[in-house]
């Protein structure tokens, strides 16, 4: 072999060097330097003054945050040395609406320049993309050859950014109102009782809830149908809006919540039946006191007119401290009307659309004394301990309440009260009473077993205040006697409950038993500290999805049963009467849901 010695001045080492001169060039050249792109823009109010320490964060494709920063006190911002590919912004600054851009396409030595404007009902943002270089990177003509190879055909397919602006409103209102549900739900049956707090279902009932640029939530639900003695329909509407901040430690939201109903007759010779109509506004909020220590609170306030108007204002609070070792402990405390909105907001997690409907039904509790209309207040401080271990709960609660104008279910002759002191019931031949006040003390405990991923059983047991009465101490046509003649005693009670779902049919069922003296009325606690509950009586509910194939939406069909076999019943008057007090009547219903 030979072997060929080359010298700097030969002809070959000077290809050579201008050849390594070329290659470096060529790769300075396809630096990312050159090819990278830039995103930038100014936020400004409806105005047009400039707004400075906006937070502005930039996504990738994959929805990752990859940038973040600040607006100056010219309200502008700078994303710079992009990798060209594509990429979101969203735009957050206190008392304004978030805006977002998405789908913004940064190519090599580009400019994207955003104008934001903030406002505090919708946000816009317009994108105007431009070159940073003077030239393009490559000729029409290199284009059209690389477009002509097979090669490289399948790669260079070129997608411009539209620049309709008719196209470019439908999309941002596209990403403004996202993440729709809903729900229409026709039921039938018996309907539940004003008793205690009860609830209304005229059977047709709808809701739907969507999210305003993922950072807030409307839900609007309502209900209309009409009662078995009246001709008139029964209306309600709820509406509510939350919003989280962009830290993700507040959650305040706000409800407005607005019912008409025509109640049963007064009399059976009145023509006409009376008009209930409630109307409420609440507030609920949380403060993060720490990783482990959080606050609830809010505040309803409750105006309601039958015959007379009433009025009431409900604060509430509760304090929760999550600790790893001793599980969760939860201090809690009201005034006014049961903190209902607080127990819906627990419960979102396991169908919104439904509990807001839920919410929906439950009226205020409001009786008459005098012929004056008078609603039902109560004092309530309570703490829980919920402790969750593999697949079982416990939980221990205690709690004191003080109640006044307690309203409950009287059935029995009409003629057994005056009329002055008795409000009719939604669509019965019930009334509605006014026991007076009491003050209980009351105690729970209760575990709870996960069998498998498609059942769970669990069992409450406790002793709480309830009320009795001595028949012969009781005269008919007096109310005052009558309160006087309801007493308190302690009582002990118990519930087993078993639900879960059968995995062929898709059947969800819930079985609940609960168990107390059967000549004493134990008044329903609503625990807001620990998820068990006091629901007495033999109930059944039943939800089956039915197949309709590939379908936006799905269809259920529902049965219901409370206290089947006619519990907790209080019997009044002399022996032999038929006249009783209640809380939860039996009742029996079944119904329709379309979810989509």
């Amino acid at each position: 072999m030979h072997q060929r010695n080359f010298q700097a001045g030969t002809p070959v080492a000077a290809a050579l060097v201008w050849a390594a001169l070329f290659c470096t060039t060529v790769t300075n050249a396809g630096s990312p330097g050159p090819l990278a792109g830039e995103i930038l823009g100014q936020v400004k109010n409806a105005t047009g003054i400039a707004q400075m320490g906006a937070s502005v964060q930039l996504y990738n494709r994959f929805d990752e945050l990859v940038g973040r920063g600040l607006t100056n006190e010219q309200g502008r911002f700078l994303f710079q040395g992009l990798i060209p590919d594509v990429y979101s912004i969203r735009v957050l600054l206190a008392s304004f609406v978030p805006a977002e851009r998405r789908n913004i396409a940064v190519l090599p030595s580009t400019e994207n320049r955003l104008d934001i404007n903030l406002t505090s009902v919708l946000s816009t943002v317009q994108l105007r993309t431009s070159s940073s270089v003077q030239s393009p990177l490559m000729s029409d003509d290199w284009k059209w050859v690389l477009r002509s190879s097979q090669a490289t055909r399948p790669i260079l397919r070129f997608v411009p950014e539209p620049q309709d602006s008719a196209r470019g409103l439908s999309q941002t209102a596209s990403h403004v109102l996202a993440n729709t549900t809903g729900l229409l739900k026709l039921s039938g049956g018996e309907a539940p009782s004003l008793a205690y707090g009860g609830g209304q279902d005229p059977g047709t009932g709808f809701s739907i809830a969507t999210s305003l640029a993922n950072a807030s939530r409307v839900q609007l639900s309502g209900t209309v149908g009409y009662s078995a003695n009246s001709p008139l329909p029964a209306a309600g509407l709820r509406t509510s809006y939350s919003r989280t901040s962009a830290g993700g430690s507040s959650h305040p939201e706000f409800v407005l919540t607005a019912r008409q109903m025509y109640l049963s007759p007064l009399l059976a010779t009145d023509e006409s039946a009376p008009t209930l109509r409630t109307m409420s506004a609440a507030f609920l909020d949380r403060f993060d006191i720490s990783e482990a220590l959080s606050l609830d609170y809010g505040l309803e306030l409750q105006a309601v007119s039958f015959l007379h108007r009433a009025s009431s204002a409900s604060p509430f609070l509760r304090l929760t401290y999550n600790s790893e070792g001793w599980g969760r402990i939860r201090a809690a405390a009201s005034s006014g009307a049961r903190p209902a909105e607080l127990a819906v907001r627990d419960r979102e997690q396991t169908g919104a659309l439904d509990q807001d409907l839920a919410a929906l039904a439950v009226l205020p509790g409001v009786s008459r004394s005098n012929n004056r209309l008078v609603m039902e207040r109560s004092q309530n401080v309570e703490i829980g301990w919920e402790r969750t271990s593999a697949t079982r709960t416990y939980s221990l609660a205690a709690y004191e309440e003080v109640v006044a104008n307690a309203a409950f279910m009287l059935a029995g002759a009409s003629s057994f009260i005056a009329t002055d002191d008795l409000m009719p019931d939604l669509s019965s031949r019930s009334r509605i009473f006014d026991v007076g006040s009491y003050q209980r003390v009351g105690y729970l405990a209760a575990v709870k077993q996960s069998l498998g991923e498609h059942a769970e059983v669990s069992l409450a047991a406790g002793r709480s205040g309830a009320l009795v009465s001595q028949a012969h101490e009781v005269n008919a046509g007096d109310a005052q006697d009558l309160r006087a003649g309801i007493r308190q005693a302690q009582r002990a009670w118990a519930a087993l409950r078993v639900s879960g779902t059968i995995p062929g049919s898709l059947t969800r069922m819930a079985a609940s038993y609960g168990w107390t003296d059967p000549h004493a009325l134990v008044p329903a606690h609503l625990f807001v500290t620990q998820s068990a509950n006091q629901d007495l009586g033999f109930n059944i509910f039943l939800r089956q999805p039915v197949p309709l194939g590939s379908f936006a939406w799905r269809l259920e069909a529902t049965a219901e049963i409370r206290n089947m076999l006619a519990q907790g019943y209080l019997p009044l008057g002399n022996p032999g009467s038929q006249t009783v007090l209640t809380n939860s009547p039996r009742a029996m219903r079944g119904g329709l849901n379309f979810i989509f």
